[in-house]
């Protein structure tokens, strides 16, 4: 009953399990061992454990400081100057951003969720999305939460300590038709086990072939090859492929921008028309959420 101040229904509040990664950061801070070394997050640390800043992140700082920044909110798909940054960043100087819907997102997390909600509203709850098996933990619980029915494809063969394409394409193939196919551009969660350009047009004709939904998750482009723009071949294979893909962008991991929460959610349309649609609709998903972006 809500009684004694319609508080008590706090008491049937049962205690949830811990994040399978942040939990194990929080048993980390607590542990005395003066020996400790935490590897459980992807953050870059110095040699004493402490997060290291790029020094271009650092410049960049200080150039915002020196400048009369205002504190306005941003609009609620964000900076659109550094959307189209980030997108030629990701897409390549070619992108035909009159077609492109895109908003700065919460990191890669915020591009996820946004993505999730998008097409549980215009796929419909219920609709298939395939992780790959294993993926970065976090994915399965955004999807689920957006009411979407989260599958998996065979992705890593223990076995081979490698790829398991003929596992992965069968799965793809055999997903029904329209399904949501989530692909790692690079550095693959957690494995680091890419395809190569071949087998990634493998993968994208086994995606046609269902009439797939593509969505990629970009959250350490830079960091397979060393080179941003190898790192982009995967999705720019599938641009150039005709997919209109999806793609979550992050910049926690290659910029170290990890507290900034700084990304973009995008999506590839037919037309300016559409483009606009999209757009709307990526606003009324944001607005009740978080409202705007941090500047």
């Amino acid at each position: 009953s809500f009684c004694d101040g319609g508080m008590s229904f706090l008491s049937e509040v049962p205690v949830g399990p811990p994040d399978a990664i942040l939990g194990i950061a929080q048993a980390f801070r607590e542990c005395t061992d003066p020996n400790k070394v935490n590897i459980c997050v992807g953050a870059y640390r110095d040699e004493n454990g402490s997060p290291w800043v790029l020094p271009s992140v650092r410049a960049a700082e200080r150039k915002m400081i020196e400048t009369d920044v205002k504190k306005e909110y941003a609009p609620i798909d964000g900076d659109q100057e550094f959307v189209k940054l980030a997108l030629q960043f990701a897409y390549g100087a070619d992108l035909d951003y009159a077609t492109t819907a895109a908003v700065q997102t919460l990191s890669g997390t915020g591009a996820c969720r946004i993505g999730g909600e998008f097409f549980g509203r215009f796929l419909g709850k219920g609709h298939k999305i395939y992780l790959p098996n294993p993926t970065w933990g976090n994915h399965v619980n955004i999807f689920k939460d957006c009411g979407l029915d989260v599958q998996r494809y065979r992705y890593y063969s223990s076995e081979t300590n490698g790829l398991d394409l003929a596992g992965m394409l069968e799965d793809l193939k055999n997903a029904p038709e329209g399904s949501v196919i989530l692909l790692h551009a690079c550095a693959h969660n957690p494995t680091g086990c890419d395809p190569t350009l071949e087998q990634w047009k493998e993968i994208s004709d086994a995606v046609k072939a269902i009439n797939g939904v593509v969505f990629f998750d970009s959250a350490y482009q830079g960091f397979a090859s060393g080179d941003a723009e190898l790192d982009a071949a995967a999705l720019r294979l599938f641009v150039s492929e005709g997919h209109k893909v999806t793609l979550a962008q992050s910049f926690a991991k290659n910029f170290g921008l990890y507290g900034e929460r700084c990304g973009t959610l995008s999506i590839l349309t037919n037309s300016a028309e559409e483009k606009a649609a999209v757009m709307s609709q990526l606003k009324l998903i944001i607005r009740p959420m978080y409202s705007s972006p941090p500047i």
